[in-house]
């Protein structure tokens, strides 16, 4: 429940939003890093613990104004214990289950109590660690650090703060149910992922069976290590050990997908297709079609002319309710004459067709407003214009 909870109350937003490190176990708020002096005259820090109230999973106005402190007792720079705040020392368990023992409980009421516990954290934080900025201003209890993810439903390892910071949440929260699958990872496959996988759909699935080899470290998000060249791993498998650190449900698949095992696509709410191989490609389309599955394709043709390259970008998109148009916008047959794919190192591109992809999908979700509506795009690399065509439901 922790972001969950975070994100429903105001008065907790606003402290992870301000860059303190919270955490919440049951029905207690853990402030973590916290800046105080301690006897010894030293520099530590320590952990604010309060008791939550909460009504309809957000909270209410604190019940007490009672704080507890995991840490030594914070004293004035000259060593001599803070008054303001004494209460009561000696280990408590206020949660053996939840694994919470605090060191003391703090005491300094307001006349008319605490609003919320953006007042109350803050409060005591100001008691405790101005005389620790007092020795070195550079001390903060605002760090603005990573703040691992407890709750279950959620896909990431870490919360999403940039999210809850830009208060779109609930429009994010519109991707939540599906389940994305990438065929093909190469240059445009790869950048689909880094883009998808900072979405909390419930699960992306990797398909290709090729090796990530030196050429495709130059057109891939990120940065390969010699090592990890070295190894050769397959590119599902790569990019999967990559994109684990920050969520869950990444699943690779290192073999062909193509006619013959296309149903594994069945289940499947969106799909994003960054082949080139013809054949595959269209047996990959026409099991989506017949299954009703939205898709994405994707292709990048690039020309040489004169001592510079030119080409289009196109994104094409197909859903149960307008699929007319495939057959005139997405070629089905294995071309070699594009200079794409000679390996040139087109990253820009790569990225740029798979921002406009996402992009796409999102518009389809309801993330994104979408007043054009159209199931094929164009990018233009020499006008620098998008040609919108094949409009629809």
């Amino acid at each position: 429940m922790s972001h969950k909870l975070i994100n429903r109350s105001p008065d907790l937003k606003k402290l992870r939003d301000d860059g303190y490190g919270l955490e919440t176990r049951g029905a207690y708020l853990l402030v973590h890093h916290v800046p105080y002096v301690n006897a010894s005259k030293e520099i530590k820090y320590g952990t604010l613990v309060s008791s939550l109230t909460l009504s309809s999973e957000r909270t209410a106005k604190p019940d007490n104004h009672v704080i507890y402190f995991i840490g030594e007792h914070p004293c004035n720079c000259d060593g001599s214990r803070i008054q303001a705040i004494l209460h009561a020392s000696g280990n408590q368990v206020l949660d053996a289950n939840l694994g919470i023992t605090v060191n003391h409980s703090f005491s300094n009421k307001p006349q008319n109590g605490f609003n919320d516990y953006y007042e109350k954290v803050t409060s005591y934080i100001r008691v405790i660690s101005s005389q620790a900025e007092s020795i070195d201003d550079s001390v903060t209890a605002k760090t603005f650090k990573a703040i691992e993810s407890k709750d279950t439903d959620c896909v990431f390892k870490y919360l999403d703060t940039n999210s809850s910071r830009a208060e779109i949440n609930t429009i994010s929260s519109k991707l939540e149910n599906l389940k994305i699958a990438i065929v093909g990872l190469g240059g445009t496959g790869s950048y689909v992922l880094d883009f998808v996988a900072k979405t909390p759909v419930v699960a992306i699935h990797l398909f290709d069976r090729d090796v990530f080899l030196q050429h495709n470290a130059f057109r891939a998000p990120g940065a390969a290590s010699l090592e990890q060249l070295d190894a050769q791993p397959k590119k599902v498998d790569y990019l999967h050990g990559i994109y684990s650190n920050m969520r869950v449900n990444i699943v690779p698949h290192a073999y062909h997908l193509g006619a013959a095992n296309s149903d594994e696509l069945v289940g499947m709410g969106f799909v994003f297709i960054c082949i080139d191989d013809g054949e595959t490609k269209k047996a990959i389309i026409e099991k989506l079609v017949a299954a009703g599955i939205p898709f994405c394709d994707v292709g990048v043709g690039v020309q040489i002319e004169g001592n510079a390259l030119t080409g289009i970008i196109r994104t094409t998109t197909g859903t149960l309710a307008k699929n007319d148009h495939i057959a005139s916008k997405i070629s089905f047959a294995n071309t070699g004459d594009n200079v794409y794919s000679q390996n040139i190192q087109i990253a820009e591109l790569n990225a740029l067709n798979a921002a406009l992809a996402v992009i796409k999908l999102k518009k389809l979700v309801g993330f994104y407003h979408d007043l054009e509506k159209e199931h094929d795009a164009a990018y233009l690399i020499n006008s620098n214009k998008i040609i919108n065509d094949d409009t629809g439901p």
